[in-house]
């Protein structure tokens, strides 16, 4: 589809693939809270591999816009017939809609697939070319007779946009690690908004970063710090010790061992992965400078994985903790490749943010504090939208309580109780 408003040329594609990758790059390159995970290749091996595609109730619809022949603004878009792999949920809002005699499904999605790492979405070269690509959402969603359409772990920026458009805004919270203590009133204090990631009370730059992981540890309060040695004991006296690699060093028998690892897990909890092997063999070739790989080791055979993204492009290096699996069950083995290992990498290399991802209130007794993400929604029918807007003030206000709750339960020393 093609159309034409004032001197922009809006188009919706129908891959990733009919994009230009360097031109996208470009365009993410440009934006201030940029990921590895909105990068083309990403998306790309995504759609190719099968993982996010039509046969799995991914439809993809790609957004973009330009002006005299360059690309000014995109973003990705999918129409679901279902509401798996977001992380946001909705699913009381399609049996509501369900119980009246309404379809909810096909909806449109603004989204990384499978991948609840805050971020831009929706890409621009500025303010006014972004509010641009978020009408043309809108009217062609309307066109397409779509129930809604919700964009998912937004950036400040993207936010600032919907909010202009009139769309309706949702709240959650995940938690991320940052590489240096707070400051005892800094633990004391209220939890930064959304998009703020920063130790609580002053800039990154004041406060310097951890020397070692035992410089970690002692920033935390004893009954913390014990639960943490104690966990690494149990791993350590289980016979089991670990090796990470990172980039080409990442072995095709390394990848093809983790898969095994992130299937079984998977298949244990009684769900097929989303993501296919292919799609790691694209990870592998086309963004190899993005992973690192922590594989455990136990009476000579390998017996567990956990795979971490990493960014070290803008200012402020950040890892995002991904995938893991195991084929042996070891007590704590979980929290040692999935936190531990990460944290003690992220401070031997100077990584300033550990995103642990989605959901984990457990997360905060290994030093990882609550973080507003949130989302923006617009839902065709207007007695539905206004609805979901009473019920959406009345989440914010426990989402909001939520998170006082949380900050009188700082795992660092001095911390208010």
């Amino acid at each position: 589809m093609k159309s034409k408003s004032n001197d922009y040329v809006i188009r919706v594609l129908d891959s990733p693939g009919q994009v230009n990758a360097a031109d996208w790059n470009e365009l993410l390159r440009l934006q201030r809270e940029p990921t590895p995970f909105m990068r083309h290749e990403y998306l790309l091996a995504l759609h190719a591999s099968a993982s996010a595609a039509p046969e799995t109730g991914w439809t993809p619809r790609f957004i973009t816009l330009q002006q005299d022949g360059s690309l000014v603004a995109a973003c990705p878009m999918y129409i679901k017939t279902h509401s798996y792999g977001e992380y946001v949920f909705d699913h009381a809002w399609a049996n509501a809609y369900a119980q009246h005699g309404l379809n909810y499904y096909p909806k449109a999605l603004v989204a990384v697939p499978f991948t609840p790492v805050p971020g831009s979405r929706l890409l621009a070269r500025g303010a006014a070319e972004r509010l641009l690509l978020l009408q043309a959402l809108l009217h062609w969603c309307e066109a397409e007779q779509l129930s809604s359409l919700h964009l998912l772990f937004c950036s400040a920026e993207d936010l600032q946009a919907c909010e202009q458009a009139g769309l309706m805004l949702r709240h959650s919270v995940q938690f991320h690690w940052n590489n240096q203590a707070p400051t005892l009133a800094a633990s004391r204090a209220a939890l930064p908004p959304e998009g703020a990631h920063f130790a609580l009370g002053r800039p990154s730059g004041e406060i310097p970063p951890y020397r070692d992981f035992d410089d970690f540890l002692a920033s935390l309060s004893q009954e913390k710090r014990k639960k943490i040695r104690q966990e690494r004991r149990k791993v350590a006296d289980a016979g089991v010790s670990f090796r990470s690699a990172a980039g080409s060093a990442i072995t095709p028998q390394d990848w093809d061992f983790f898969y095994r690892c992130y299937e079984r897990t998977y298949l244990e909890h009684g769900n097929a992965p989303y993501l296919s092997r292919q799609f790691f063999r694209m990870m592998a070739s086309n963004m190899p400078e993005n992973w690192l790989l922590f594989i455990a080791r136990r009476q000579g055979q390998d017996v567990a994985a956990s795979l971490t993204a990493f960014d070290d492009s803008g200012a402020m290096p950040v890892a995002y903790g991904r995938y893991w699996g195991a084929l042996q069950r070891v007590d704590c083995l979980h929290f040692e490749a999935c936190y531990y290992q990460p944290l003690q990498w992220c401070i031997a290399q100077g990584y300033r943010r550990f995103e642990g991802g989605a959901q984990g209130e457990h997360k905060m007794a290994r030093a990882l504090l609550p973080v507003k993400t949130s989302s923006a929604h617009w839902l065709a029918q207007p007695e539905f939208s206004a609805a979901v807007e009473r019920f959406l003030e009345r989440e914010d206000q426990g989402i909001g309580q939520y998170l006082e709750d949380l900050g009188r339960r700082s795992p660092f020393k001095g911390a208010s109780k």
